[in-house]
């Protein structure tokens, strides 16, 4: 792994882990019988511009560490933004402090140690970016411009913004395990407003990256953008109906997120999903796949291991429609009977099984129907799996967008919506930690006048 930060200020690999050995160190002296410790730092930039003036412009610098120390199977936890020798040995005496008076949870505890990264792999997830302000500044504007031009009836925005951060993370525990890594993240975004007569729409689009190199080109940004939008214009509403709906890539992400929700530990021991008790069974349709790959060179949501220090691997979560794991943390994994499945922190790049149709075709194969390219609300269900969201895109037919439509609701049951899958779009979208192409749900009803 890199060992070594931008020189602009963050502190180094071996730097953090020097103070989180400290740490450990100093929770065994206070009678700790074992500790887990993480420091991390990061700095970034970010500018914001509106109407082609400066709107924000912030840098942002932050770092801390975090203990937690365990007495038997009591648990105390504390924290600082402060890395001197005192304050390090005040924040695990606070945090031992806390254990003493805590009751004991026979599931608390570190990670296994046999399950810890012992070969932590070069990821390339390090790509600073010295952007200055003023350069900065310069992109948004280029963004919002390229937005702005794209149709008369585009006459405002709300910003473009062009973000930049770095950080470094280190975890250890007393399990014998330090590992730590620098990443970057860079993004580019534009939301504009357009106008037709008294109707008003807004959109937006954005692009991010571990390396600025990766990123779609600042105009590029600002033309979709304004795409969107101008194609929003004159929206209606549509009668109620029960039609195919496609989910275009980034509303995919959403619904494979509530997937997650419904298998991961949390939800699972507190018998607080649809999905409790569903391993092995039938939850999509044959030849629906979902796989974890968190050693993707660059990925957002790539990671050598988790939270606890547990090494992460590729694994299957959905073969041929078939549930194959869960998501758990070790906590989790204890409430259930089960081993972790290093997913403490969330899930790393999630990725569902593309098929072989663009966006385009995947509509013309409908006929008639809707595409979903906004939702709005939080109307889900973890525990029945009902679902129903606001919802705007545009309306199929003939196996052709025929135009916009808003202020309609889709409904469903995410366990029926699953299973109804018919098509997934080879158009995946990577900017997250879950990645998927367009899918299309064969019949969902959708409540308009």
């Amino acid at each position: 792994m890199t060992q070594t930060s931008s020189g602009r200020g963050l502190p180094s690999v071996a730097e953090l882990t020097a103070l989180v050995e400290q740490a450990l160190a100093e929770a065994g002296r206070q009678g700790a019988t074992a500790a887990e410790v993480a420091a991390t730092a990061s700095q970034g930039l970010s500018a914001k511009v509106r109407q082609g003036e400066v709107d924000t412009l912030e840098h942002m610098r932050d770092r801390g560490l975090a203990v937690s120390v365990y007495f038997g199977q009591r648990k105390g936890e504390a924290s600082s933004a402060d890395y001197t020798h005192a304050a390090i040995g005040e924040t695990v005496q606070a945090a031992c402090e806390i254990a003493r008076h805590t009751s004991e949870d026979p599931c608390a505890g570190l990670a296994d140690a046999e399950l810890m990264a012992r070969n932590v792999p070069e990821l390339d997830l390090y790509h600073p970016w010295a952007l200055s302000a003023d350069a900065a500044i310069e992109l948004a504007r280029e963004t919002e411009a390229a937005a702005l031009a794209v149709d008369p009836r585009l006459t405002n925005s709300e910003g473009a913004e062009v973000s930049t951060g770095e950080g470094v993370r280190v975890y250890g525990n007393t399990q014998g395990f330090v590992g730590g890594f620098p990443a970057s993240q860079h993004s580019l975004s534009c939301v504009v407003l357009g106008s037709e007569g008294d109707a008003m729409q807004r959109d937006f689009w954005y692009t991010a990256a571990r390396a600025p190199e990766w990123l779609q080109a600042a105009a590029e940004v600002g033309r979709e953008a304004g795409r969107r939008t101008a194609a929003r214009l004159g929206a209606r509403r549509l009668s109620t109906r029960r039609v195919p709906v496609i989910f275009d890539p980034a509303m995919a992400r959403g619904l494979v997120g509530h997937f997650v929700g419904a298998i991961s530990g949390g939800n699972l021991y507190r018998r607080a999903s649809f999905l409790v008790d569903h391993l092995g069974e039938r939850v999509f349709p044959e030849g629906f796949a979902i796989r974890e790959e968190p050693h993707l060179p660059g990925a957002l949501g790539s990671a050598p291991f988790d939270g606890e220090g547990v090494a992460t691997r590729e694994r299957d979560l959905v073969a041929d429609g078939i549930l194959q794991g869960y998501v758990l943390s070790s906590y989790s994994a204890r409430k259930l009977g089960m081993q972790t499945t290093a997913n403490a922190g969330g899930v790393h790049n999630l990725t569902v099984e593309p098929g072989e149709r663009g966006l385009d075709e995947l509509i013309a194969d409908i006929g008639e129907g809707l595409l979903v390219t906004q939702l709005m609300g939080q109307g889900v269900n973890t525990v029945t799996g009902d679902y129903s969201r606001g919802a705007a895109g545009f309306w199929i037919e003939g196996g052709e967008i025929a135009y916009p439509v808003e202020e309609i609701t889709i409904a469903g049951n995410l366990a029926e919506m699953f299973r109804s899958i018919t098509a997934v779009g080879r158009d995946v979208d990577t900017r997250g930690s879950i990645r998927t192409g367009s899918l299309v749900v064969e019949g969902m009803t959708v409540a308009g006048e």
